[in-house]
C-alpha cells in the first residue's frame, strides 16, 4: 500500500523507509478531504482500549456464537489448514514487504480521498446495524472508525494487524469517540485469528498483496466468513501504468482471481469505477452467493478514460 510521490518530513528512520518504498516519478496530487469519521457529535472520552492480546476464538462464546451461526450450513465445508513456511514468490508473484507503522500518518493523508475515492470504495461495502465486521490490516484506523458507526453499538468491529504500534495508533485516534464494540486484534504472519464462522463482511485495503504466508491467511479468512460473509479486497490497480504506486505493491485482477480461487473462493461482485484500485468482493466456495465472471482490467480502464 505505498504511494510513490507525497513530499514529506520524517527522522531519518522514516525517511530512509520512504525512500525504499516510494518512487518519485511524479507530480504531488493535493486534496482536502479523508474518508468521513464519526461526526463530532459522536464524540466522547472513552473507548473500549481492548487487550494487546490477540482475541482468544476458543472460548465458550465464541464457540456457541459459531454453532449458532453454522446452523443449517449443511454444506459448508472446511478445507485443511496449509502447513506454509514463509514465501518470496506466490503463483508468479514477487511477494511486497509489510509497510512500518513509521509511515502510518500517510494511510490518514487529507488529499487520500481525492486520490482514491475511499469514500465511494466504502459506500459499495453496504454495511448495516449490527454486522459483525472486520477491518484486516487496519493500520491506524482510517477504515475502522467508519465502520464502527456503520455497523452501530450492536455490531462488532475486528480490527487486526500484525504490529502493536499501528493497535495503538488506532487505540489513540478512536479515544474520542464513544465506541465499545472495536476489539483489536493483533495477528501473526499466518494468522489472524479470527472467530469461526461469524464475519459477515471482512475488508482488506492494500494489504493482502504483503502477506508473506498467503494460503494461511486466506485459510483463517475463510474460515472466520459466515455462508453469506464476503471479503472485500481492495488492491492497486496493475494493469493501469499511470497508477502512481511501486508495481510490487499492485496486483492484476487476473492474478487476485487466481490466487482466491485457489484458496476456496468465488468471486460474487466487483466495483470497476475508482480511479486507482480494483474493489472486488469474495466468498467461500460454498456459499449460496452466485458466482459472477471479472469484467476484464482493460475494458475498465477504457471505460473509466471514457469518462
Amino acid at each position: 500500500m505505498i504511494y510513490q510521490h507525497r513530499p514529506i518530513s520524517l527522522s531519518v528512520a522514516g525517511l530512509f523507509l520512504w525512500l525504499v518504498l516510494l518512487n518519485t516519478n511524479a507530480a504531488p496530487l493535493r486534496g482536502q478531504t479523508a474518508l468521513v469519521e464519526p461526526t463530532s457529535s459522536e464524540q466522547k472520552d472513552s473507548v473500549q482500549q481492548g487487550n494487546e492480546e490477540p482475541l482468544q476464538t476458543t472460548t465458550q462464546e465464541s464457540s456457541d456464537q459459531a454453532e449458532q451461526a453454522g446452523a443449517g450450513d449443511a454444506k459448508r465445508v472446511e478445507r485443511p489448514r496449509p502447513d506454509e513456511e514463509a514465501r518470496k514468490t506466490y503463483l508468479g508473484r514477487v511477494l511486497a514487504q509489510p509497510m512500518s507503522h513509521l509511515g502510518a500518518s500517510w494511510l490518514v493523508r487529507p488529499e487520500r480521498d481525492q486520490e482514491e475515492n475511499a469514500s465511494l470504495s466504502f459506500r459499495q461495502l453496504k454495511l448495516q446495524p449490527g454486522m459483525t465486521v472486520c477491518d484486516l490490516g487496519c493500520g491506524n484506523g482510517y477504515w475502522t472508525l467508519p465502520m464502527a458507526r456503520e455497523v452501530g453499538s450492536n455490531g462488532r468491529v475486528l480490527a487486526v494487524d500484525i504490529q502493536a504500534e499501528m493497535l495503538q495508533k488506532l487505540r489513540e485516534r478512536s479515544a474520542q469517540f464513544n465506541y465499545t464494540h472495536i476489539e483489536p486484534i493483533r495477528s501473526t504472519v499466518s494468522d489472524p485469528r479470527l472467530p469461526e464462522n461469524q464475519v459477515d463482511l471482512l475488508l482488506m485495503v492494500d494489504v493482502y498483496h504483503e502477506f508473506s504466508h498467503p494460503e494461511s491467511m486466506l485459510w483463517g479468512i475463510r474460515r472466520s466468513l459466515k455462508s453469506n460473509g464476503v471479503v472485500a479486497l481492495l488492491e492497486y490497480r496493475e494493469e493501469d501504468p499511470r497508477v502512481p504506486i511501486k508495481p510490487l505493491h499492485k496486483m492484476s485482477k487476473n492474478q487476485i482471481l487466481k490466487e482466491y480461487k485457489e484458496n476456496g473462493f468465488k468471486l460474487v461482485r466487483e466495483f470497476n469505477e475508482l480511479p486507482w484500485q480494483h474493489l472486488m468482493f469474495f466468498a467461500r466456495d460454498d456459499s449460496p452467493l452466485p458466482e459472477i465472471e471479472a469484467v476484464p482490467a482493460q475494458q475498465v480502464i477504457q471505460e473509466l478514460d471514457s469518462k
